[in-house]
């Protein structure tokens, strides 16, 4: 009888220990949920312009340019052992016909070179970084900031084709293989998204479309803009 006493004086002791090892046991299997959502975040929302109807993301053959502006190689777009091939000539607010440039805007018409120099890798010179915040950055309804980090945006949302990788000697492309390979490597663009533009029988630019959150669209106006040529030549990159 005094050994049946003791274990029912224990029972309650029991009890709580094998409560509090289930509790243990749950925070224990709980935990790697909570740490995969803390770790888990969404993408960060693009700055949603206005006043205009969608993006031209205009992207220049820098050797192109560099031959008939600066052959000496003085800019530092242009100098030597540089090796730009596609370089981002501006992002583009612009509407279904036409485009709006130089808004009133009570943002600054110079850009800080704190805030330039970030975007140098993108567009090596401070002058264009200015020119195009000028022209095109205040139609776009954004502040300095909002308007480079959606061009740099629109940049890291294309993937550019080996086709498109600097030369080390010049080589000519079908206007029509250019097309293709973006697309090949963009899923959801599409042929009258794309416009590439020719100086001469030379690659000059290529212009991709974008929506205000950065999904490719069509643009009809711009793609009938592009080059007529059948084949382009790709200079060199310095």
């Amino acid at each position: 009888m005094k050994a049946f006493r003791n274990v029912r004086r224990l029972l309650p002791a029991l009890f709580i220990v094998t409560v509090l090892a289930a509790c243990n046991d749950q925070s224990t299997e709980k935990a790697p949920t909570a740490t995969g959502q803390q770790t888990t975040k969404a993408a960060p929302a693009v700055p949603l312009g206005s006043g205009f109807d969608f993006y031209v993301l205009s992207l220049s053959w820098s050797p192109t340019w560099c031959g008939d502006n600066d052959p000496k190689g003085k800019s530092s777009q242009c100098e030597v052992g540089g090796n730009r091939g596609l370089i981002v000539h501006g992002l583009w607010p612009q509407n279904e016909r036409g485009y709006p440039d130089f808004c009133p805007t009570r943002q600054s018409d110079r850009v800080p070179s704190s805030l330039g120099k970030q975007y140098l890798d993108l567009i090596p010179s401070m002058g264009l970084i200015g020119h195009q915040w000028r022209k095109h950055g205040t139609c776009s309804g954004l502040s300095q900031e909002e308007y480079f980090a959606v061009t740099r945006a629109a940049w890291e949302r294309l993937t550019l084709p080996s086709e498109l990788a600097p030369p080390h000697q010049e080589k000519g492309l079908r206007v029509a293989a250019i097309e293709d390979a973006l697309l090949a490597k963009n899923p959801g663009m599409t042929k009258d998204a794309v416009a590439v533009t020719c100086e001469g029988n030379r690659l000059e630019e290529i212009r991709i479309c974008f929506d205000k959150s950065l999904n490719f669209r069509a643009c009809p106006a711009v793609d009938r803009q592009a080059c007529r040529k059948e084949s382009v030549s790709l200079p060199p990159a310095l």
